[in-house]
């Protein structure tokens, strides 16, 4: 008798049910698996045959037939180790069942018998609510289910229950958000930059900052997020959802802290708007209700900032490939700074700045046409005089 254990994959931002069905039958000892599943699928034999030994399990010697429904869709990702392992577990009757009812079951399985976490849980979370499930696995961010560490936890009683999760330290080498730097009062003058910031953050208007180098366009930039408003519940769990799915870290953004993405001049276009297999979305769903900060802007591709003008105006990506479409949603505020040398002599016209052999003309017709259309404000920012900084009493003076 064929057993079903209830399953997911991500696509895009939304999780794919998937039923893993386990048959047992005479003939030489081993595991297949159809499907149609990639090669991350395909190791999981051998990692499931050596977690069921280190947890004490003793491993079929019959032959176990693994079939991932529905056949026609690609399986894809790390996740089904832990449901294909309880799959066979309860076909040898090791743990029971009816246990799995009314579980979703994802995981990563080691060496070692220990369940990982996989990337998408809150999307794996939502469709649990949707379809009045509980999830099972290795629970970072939800808020209830059935967490289990090990595959040896399987033989305990499945059970849900209210989960809470301590806050453990994020290494920055997985992360690019920008650390806190302040606030605006610890950056001296552009009072007319702070203006047009302020203006852009009510408004949600982009804004293209222009000066020399050393002014602190960068550093105002960064400040930016502290001065808008908390994300809502709403956005706070879209920003999660993508986060979750990119497999950031999710800390700030579940304290309602709008995102803050700087991504270098290099970026290519599927890095920008999305995609790569599987399709993972790009930095301006990343900044989803937050901020997207381009420095250095001439840099870019021409072609990197035209794809920016479609899901300015309609808010959302929409990726078409031969295996379906995918949507994420990118509502974002758009800032950039330009070195003043390439751009700001541009931008007003002059007359100096055209005659330079190293700007051709046609680039720089091509770079003000992309701008007009995504950028509502520029600001020129100026150097100011600067002087010595001295503490006094708590505050700051300055002294020329």
């Amino acid at each position: 008798m064929a057993v079903t254990i209830h399953a997911a994959i991500l696509r895009g931002i939304t999780a794919i049910p998937i039923e893993i069905e386990v048959g047992l039958s005479g003939g030489i000892p081993g595991l297949t698996i159809v499907g149609m599943p990639d090669a991350a699928v395909l190791e999981a034999r051998s990692r499931i045959r050596c977690a069921m030994r280190a947890t004490g399990f003793s491993v079929p010697r019959m032959h176990v037939t693994v079939n991932l429904s529905p056949s026609d869709i690609r399986k894809s990702g790390s996740g089904l180790d832990l449901p294909i392992a309880a799959a066979i577990l309860c076909a040898t009757q090791q743990i029971p069942c009816s246990a799995f009812d009314e579980f979703l079951v994802v995981g990563e399985l080691s060496l070692d018998g220990k369940v990982c976490p996989v990337r998408g849980e809150s999307a794996y979370e939502r469709y649990c609510q949707t379809n009045t499930m509980n999830l099972c696995g290795a629970l970072q961010t939800s808020s209830y289910g059935w967490s289990v560490h090990t595959l040896a936890d399987l033989r305990s009683p499945a059970k849900a229950k209210e989960l809470t999760h301590s806050s453990a330290a994020v290494d920055s080498y997985f992360t690019s958000e920008i650390d806190e730097v302040g606030d605006y009062n610890q950056v001296y003058g552009q009072e007319l930059v702070k203006r047009a910031l302020v203006i852009s953050a009510v408004g949600k208007h982009g804004l293209l900052m222009v000066g020399p180098p050393g002014v602190g366009k960068t550093m105002l930039a960064r400040c930016l997020p502290q001065i808008l408003p908390p994300l809502t519940q709403k956005e706070r769990q879209e920003s999660l959802l993508i986060h979750s799915v990119a497999g950031l870290p999710t800390h700030k953004i579940a304290q309602g802290i709008p995102a803050f993405r700087a991504p270098h001049h290099s970026i290519s276009m599927a890095g920008m708007v999305g995609g790569g297999r599987p399709v993972m979305p790009g930095e301006i769903s990343l900044a989803h209700k937050g901020v997207l900060f381009l420095d250095e802007i001439p840099e870019f591709a021409s072609n990197t900032l035209q794809v920016l003008r479609q899901p300015i105006e309609q808010k959302l990506v929409r990726l078409v490939r031969a295996d379906g479409v995918y949507e994420f949603p990118s509502d974002f505020l758009l800032i950039a700074a330009a070195n003043v040398i390439l751009l700001s002599l541009i931008l007003i016209h002059s007359t100096e700045c055209l005659q330079k052999p190293s700007i051709s003309a046609i680039f720089r017709l091509l770079l003000i046409a992309v701008l007009e259309a995504l950028w509502e404000l520029v600001i020129e920012s100026r150097t100011h005089l600067m002087g010595v900084c001295i503490k006094v009493n708590d505050s700051y003076s300055i002294v020329y």
